[in-house]
């Protein structure tokens, strides 16, 4: 097997510390249990080197060999492929994992970022966004109450969904949505993604 190195910051500011998004790739290879190693770049100076990891000056990005790829969507299905504890075999259960990855990246993080970095400042939220997002949490509501997990079982799907509902959490975004706040405490008390948080916010502190 080629050597799967992860590249995230060196250092982030302490708000955001435990919500960067390495942390839903730490988790998936933790779940996984392939072997990495964490690479890291420059906070402050994100130069040509960078961009053409990342074209958006962001991170995280993966290696696997000579193949370089970002976007956690993109990066924790391309780790699926290597291991049925992140996506079944079978073609419904990879159908099923494919579009709840879009899901949380499209229907649900597209209404929980923008309200949760409101939240972040000082900025008033305004009434609409919190309307969009509980709407959303309304069919998350009804999806999570029928089992532990989205169909199909725990899967990357499951980080993505997770991490995002996370953040909204953050914010008691989830007060009125108990599956979904109940759903983020099974994910979060997950082995895997305890070491993630940990290791995340070791490295972090390391740059202190």
């Amino acid at each position: 097997m080629t050597e799967l190195i992860l590249t995230t910051y060196d250092w982030v500011p302490d708000l955001p510390r435990g919500y960067v998004r390495d942390l839903r790739v730490r988790w998936a290879l933790e779940e996984a249990g392939l072997p990495y190693r964490v690479a890291s770049v420059p906070f402050h100076d994100r130069g040509a080197a960078h961009l053409a990891h990342q074209p958006f000056g962001q991170v995280p990005w993966l290696l696997d060999g000579d193949l370089s790829v970002f976007e956690t969507g993109a990066i924790l299905l391309h780790l699926a492929e290597k291991s049925p504890a992140l996506m079944p075999r079978e073609a419904a259960g990879r159908s099923a994992v494919t579009q709840w990855v879009f899901a949380a990246l499209n229907s649900v993080e597209m209404a929980g970022l923008p309200w949760a970095l409101l939240r972040f400042g000082t900025d008033p939220v305004p009434e609409a966004m919190t309307r969009f997002l509980s709407l959303r949490l309304d069919r998350m509501e009804a999806v999570l109450a029928a089992g532990d997990w989205l169909p199909h079982g725990f899967s990357v799907a499951d980080i993505l969904m997770a991490d995002v509902l996370r953040l909204v959490d953050r914010f008691d975004g989830l007060a009125a949505h108990p599956a979904c706040k109940a759903y983020v405490t099974r994910a979060t008390e997950r082995p895997a993604f305890r070491k993630a948080l940990a290791d995340q916010m070791a490295h972090f502190a390391a740059a202190d």
